[in-house]
């Protein structure tokens, strides 16, 4: 017999040893109204196939949490590649990225609305069925002659780069395909999901993590969508659209090429943005993004190409304009809300930025974080012809930062790290994922924080995203993409080590392990070869910038 302690009631129950992770939540009769999908086995997540052999800690999920979700979205794309592979057969079809609180996916050619009937009736028949996933494990080298055979050579790729001895790939009904995590036990599992026409190709739409039995809201997001565009369309024209595309480069000597490229193309982008400022006429650029998308760093190189452009920065933190301490809005548990945009003195901010572009020169503030109090100590401002102010910060572009400034003064830009690179065609690397990694990295070395605790901090730091920045993204005149496609491979060597150092015994294991799970399948790149003017830089260390 084994030792079951189940963190759900908190209750220590003994089992027959061999027994699944499903067989042992059904006697343990919990009360879960949306059901279980995975489960935390001594702080990983599983799937509820997994036979228990010895004395485990346990923790059930369902899709309310972030890796039960994860493990949902997994399974639900499992069965829409198996009915678009036995609708199309032959046909290539990619997991692209996730847009609009769905995921978009499409194939070379554009869909019609008849075909996305056709299978979404399809994919019904496949939950319907419960089919059970099989989990196959094998020597690597035998997943490389399955997927050969089946002419999948984008998981062919990563593969052969891949240096383990064994691999895993599943099997649902006939149809294989593979996941770098697991999958709910059968396809019956999937209650729950929508697929609609999106651009050239479909929208997986999925339930809500705050109310499971309805759909996620949708979200128009069309120039989040275009910017996802051109990134995939550099990405074909150069070859790498996976990341087995570029460990079959970086192993045959190029990626450093690659790795000049891509700070090539944000260097172009930055210099196209200049021009756009230039030409509108605007004087306040308002730059807004999520936490580590390197904002900092792109207002710089930014600044440099309007000089260049024969223009005069003049950035003006949001910070010196805090609100005193005593008048700082709190949070339903009495702790100061510093993410709201009421956090801000915004009549005085717009008052001081009127007077400015009126001409007049305006004494500028200097927030004292210790006293909590805003100060003057003579730094003045008066606006000459060609200076232009550039305000960076989490609200820039919400409407209310700048109410009472004309939008013909403005020109708003939007920058976060979009991903820009898959592992392969079925499996997309969150972007949420990249600036966590790029977060993990830049605690460690300057903050002093170890990667469990910005890993704890994470979902509250997400959830201030979800309220102040992703609303307001599509208020921006131009997106960028903060993203180097090489960047994980030189995060790989110090991110690994900072969270192979995460103890077992925290729940922040099992985002730790699954950050883990994905970089395995990247081959590094030494940091040496980055110019000090990368934006990853700013989190790596040895940047040519002041910060």
């Amino acid at each position: 017999m084994i030792r079951i302690y189940c963190k759900n009631n908190g209750i220590t129950k003994e089992f027959e040893s061999g027994l699944t992770l499903k067989e042992i939540y059904d006697g343990l009769e919990l009360d879960m109204p949306y059901g279980v999908v995975a489960a935390k086995v001594n702080n990983v997540t599983e799937g509820l196939a997994m036979r228990i052999y010895r004395h485990k800690d346990v923790e059930f999920l369902d899709i309310t949490t972030s890796d039960g979700m994860r493990m949902y979205v997994r399974s639900l794309t499992f069965i829409f590649m198996k009915a678009m592979n036995e609708i199309f057969p032959g046909e290539t079809v990619r997991f692209e990225n996730a847009i609009s609180k769905g995921y978009y996916c499409r194939m070379d050619r554009p869909l019609t609305d008849d075909e996305v009937d056709a299978v979404r009736e399809r994919m019904l028949k496949i939950v319907e069925c419960d089919i059970p996933f099989k989990r196959i494990e094998c020597h690597t080298e035998d997943a490389i002659e399955v997927f050969t055979r089946i002419g999948r050579m984008d998981k062919v790729r990563l593969l052969e780069t891949y240096d383990h001895l064994y691999t895993s790939y599943y099997e649902l009904d006939g149809y294989i395909d593979s996941y770098y995590n697991g999958l709910v036990p059968s396809s019956g599992y999937v209650k729950l999901f929508g697929i609609e026409k999106y651009d050239d190709g479909v929208l997986l739409r999925v339930p809500s993590k705050k109310n499971p039995l309805v759909l996620e809201g949708k979200v128009q997001q069309d120039k989040l969508h275009a910017l996802f565009e051109e990134r995939l369309q550099w990405h074909c024209k150069m070859g790498v659209e996976t990341i087995g595309d570029f460990n079959k480069g970086v192993r045959a000597g190029h990626g450093v090429d690659l790795l000049n490229v891509s700070e090539a193309l944000q260097e172009r982008r930055l210099s196209q943005i200049a021009d756009m400022i230039r030409g509108r006429g605007a004087r306040v650029v308002l730059i807004a993004g999520p936490s580590s998308s390197g904002k900092t760093t792109f207002s710089k190189r930014l600044s440099i190409q309007l000089l260049a452009c024969g223009l005069t920065p003049y950035a003006i933190s949001l910070d010196d304009y805090f609100v005193n301490r005593t008048l700082t809005p709190r949070k339903p548990d009495g702790d100061y809300d510093f993410e709201s945009i009421h956090s801000i003195d915004l009549p005085y901010f717009n008052e001081s930025l009127t007077r400015i572009l009126a001409g007049e020169e305006v004494d500028i503030p200097t927030y004292n974080f210790k006293s909590g109090e805003r100060e003057f100590n003579g730094k003045r401002l008066k606006l000459s012809p060609h200076m232009v102010l550039v305000i960076e910060g989490t609200h820039a572009l919400n409407p209310m930062l700048t109410s009472q400034i004309a939008d013909s003064e403005k020109f708003r830009i939007y920058v976060s790290a979009l991903t820009s690179i898959k592992l392969d065609y079925h499996n997309y690397i969150s972007t949420s994922d990249n600036r966590l990694l790029r977060r993990i990295i830049r605690d460690a070395k300057y903050r002093g924080y170890p990667a469990q605790e910005t890993i704890m901090r994470w979902p509250d730091v997400r959830k201030g995203e979800e309220e102040w920045i992703f609303p307001y993204q599509e208020n921006a005149d131009v997106m960028f993409n903060s993203s180097l496609f090489y960047e994980l491979a030189v995060f790989k060597q110090q991110a690994e080590a900072m969270l192979r150092a995460v103890p077992e015994n925290v729940p922040e294991y099992s985002e730790a392990q699954r950050l883990l799970r994905f970089l395995d399948y990247i081959v590094p790149l030494q940091e040496k070869e980055m110019p000090p003017t990368s934006l990853a830089r700013e989190f790596l260390g040895g940047s040519s910038f002041q910060y």
